[in-house]
C-alpha cells in the first residue's frame, strides 16, 4: 500500500479516468504546431505522415513494455519504481530529481504559457507587460498573461489537492470535449474545403537521416506523455487490468487521431502552405470556415492544453511523493492528506515551482535540456523489462509484453539512436541536460546517509 505519514493514497480512478489521462495528457498543443517544423525537415506531407506512423509505433512499443512494468509494480511514481527495482535507488532518485525540477515543472509551465498565448488571440492585453526590470543581462518583462498562467497552475493544483477522483473526473470531462473538437477539425478537413494538396506540387526536399531524426524528435514531442498514467498506478482501481488497457488503448487512440488530423491538414494545405504556417490547424480551418474556423482552433487548442495541464499536475506530483516516501526527498513531500487521501504537499510544491518557472521565462530551455536525459530514462526503463525478467523471474506479471523480447529491444535500440543523434546535433544542450541530472547526486548521498541513520 502507498503510505505517507500514516495515511494511504486511495484507489479512486477507474478505467475511463486512466484512459483520459493518457489521451488528455498526450494531446496538448503539439499536434496543432509540429507538422510545420516536421515538413521543413522532410519536405512533404507523405513523409510527415510516415514519421508520425514511426513515432506512433515507437510510442506503442514503449506503452506495451511499460504495461508489463505497471501491472507488476503498480506503485506511485512509475519510472521511479521501475528504475529502483531494475538498477537500484540511485537511478530512481535521479529520475525523480529531473522530473520534479525540470521535466514536469518545465512542461507544466510551458503548457500554462501556451494556454494564455492562445487566449491572447481573443484578449491581446494578456501579452502586454505590466512590469519591466532592467538587469545587467538585459530587460526582463512580466506580462499579464504570465499572471493568468500562474493562477491556472495554482488553481488546478488546488483542485487536485482535494481528491484524485475530482481531478480524474475533470480529466474525463475535458478530454471528451477536446477529442470532440479535434474530431470536428478532422471531419472539416477530410470532407469539406478545397483539396489543394492533391493538385499542387509538393515542396522539393531531400530526405536525409538527419532530417528524419529531427522530424522524429518533433513527432515524439507531440506523443510525449503516453507513460504518465503509470505515475498514478497506486490510485487506479484494479491496476493489473486497467493500467495495460489505458496505456495501450490510449496510445492507439492518440496514433489514430494524429494520423487523421494530419491527413486533414495535408488535404487542404500543400507542403509549402504548412511550411509557411506555424499554426497549421488554424490555417486549415481558416481556409474552410474563414476567421471563425481559426478562432475555433484556438478554443480547441486551449481546451486541449487545459486537459494536458491538469493531467500533468495530477500525475507529475506522484513522482516526488514516491521518492520522499522511500526517504530520498524532503520528508514533508511524502505527506498524504488524511481526508482527501492525496499527496497534498507534493501537489502544492510542484504547482508553486511550476508557477515560478512561468515568471523566469527560462523554462523552455530547461525543458529542452532534460529531453535528452528523458530518452535515456525511457530506454533504460524499457530495458528494465528484460532485466527484471532475469533478476526477478517470480515477480507476478498479470500482463506480459506482446512481442517480447523484440518489442522492448527495438524500443531500446531506437532510443539509443535518438539519444546519439541529439548528442551530435546539439552537444551543448545535451551536456547541460546531463549536468542538471548530475546536480542531484549530492542530495542523493545526503538523503541516503540520513536514511541509513534513521534505519540504523
Amino acid at each position: 500500500m502507498e503510505k505517507g505519514h500514516g495515511q494511504e493514497l486511495k484507489r479512486a480512478l477507474g478505467p475511463w479516468a486512466a484512459a483520459s489521462i493518457v489521451v488528455g495528457t498526450v494531446i496538448g498543443s503539439g499536434i496543432f504546431l509540429v507538422p510545420h517544423d516536421m515538413v521543413l525537415r522532410v519536405g512533404s506531407g507523405g513523409m510527415v505522415l510516415g514519421v508520425f506512423v514511426f513515432g506512433g509505433l515507437l510510442s506503442l512499443a514503449g506503452a506495451l513494455s511499460y504495461a508489463e512494468l505497471a501491472a507488476a509494480l503498480p506503485e506511485a511514481g512509475a519510472e521511479y519504481a521501475y528504475l529502483r527495482e531494475a538498477y537500484g535507488p540511485l537511478w530512481g532518485f535521479l529520475y525523480s530529481w529531473a522530473q520534479t525540477w525540470v521535466g514536469k515543472g518545465g512542461s507544466i509551465a510551458t503548457l500554462a504559457t501556451g494556454f494564455f498565448l492562445y487566449l491572447a488571440t481573443f484578449f491581446p492585453v494578456l501579452e502586454r507587460p505590466f512590469y519591466s526590470a532592467h538587469l545587467a543581462v538585459g530587460t526582463v518583462e512580466f506580462r499579464y498573461g504570465q499572471l493568468l498562467a500562474m493562477v491556472l497552475i495554482l488553481g488546478l493544483s488546488g483542485l487536485n489537492y482535494f481528491g484524485v477522483k475530482l481531478g480524474g473526473d475533470v480529466q474525463i470531462a475535458i478530454t471528451v470535449v477536446k477529442v470532440g473538437l479535434i474530431i470536428f477539425v478532422i471531419i472539416a478537413g477530410l470532407l469539406f474545403g478545397e483539396a489543394r494538396a492533391a493538385t499542387v506540387p509538393q515542396v522539393p526536399g531531400t530526405f536525409t537521416a538527419a532530417g528524419f531524426f529531427a522530424a522524429l524528435v518533433a513527432a515524439l514531442w507531440a506523443y510525449d506523455g503516453w507513460n504518465n498514467v503509470a505515475m498514478v498506478a497506486s490510485e487506479i482501481r484494479d491496476p493489473q487490468r486497467n493500467l495495460p488497457r489505458a496505456l495501450i488503448g490510449g496510445t492507439l487512440a492518440v496514433i489514430a487521431i494524429y494520423l487523421l488530423v494530419n491527413a486533414a491538414y495535408f488535404r487542404i494545405l500543400t507542403a509549402s502552405d504548412v511550411a509557411r504556417s506555424p499554426r497549421v490547424a488554424g490555417e486549415m480551418m481558416r481556409r474552410i470556415l474563414g476567421a471563425p474556423g481559426a478562432n475555433l482552433v484556438a478554443i480547441a487548442a486551449m481546451i486541449s492544453i487545459f486537459a494536458a495541464l491538469n493531467g500533468s499536475i495530477l500525475t507529475g506530483s506522484r513522482v516526488p511523493y514516491a521518492a520522499a516516501r522511500d526517504g530520498y526527498f524532503f520528508r514533508e513531500i511524502a505527506f498524504v492528506h488524511p481526508k482527501y487521501r492525496t499527496p497534498g504537499v507534493s501537489i502544492l510544491v510542484l504547482g508553486a515551482w511550476s508557477a515560478l518557472l512561468v515568471l523566469t521565462g527560462g523554462y523552455r530551455q530547461l525543458f529542452t535540456y532534460v529531453m535528452f536525459a528523458s530518452w535515456i530514462i525511457y530506454g533504460m526503463t524499457t530495458a528494465g523489462v528484460l532485466i527484471l525478467r532475469r533478476t526477478q523471474p517470480h515477480l507476478p506479471r498479470p500482463y506480459r509484453t506482446i512481442g517480447y523480447p523484440l518489442v522492448p529491444v527495438l524500443f531500446v535500440v531506437v532510443s539509443f539512436l535518438l539519444v546519439l543523434y541529439t548528442a551530435f546535433d546539439d552537444p551543448r544542450d545535451s551536456a547541460k541536460g546531463i549536468v542538471i541530472i548530475v546536480l542531484g547526486l549530492p542530495f542523493y548521498f545526503y538523503w541516503k546517509r540520513r536514511k541509513s541513520q534513521l534505519e540504523g
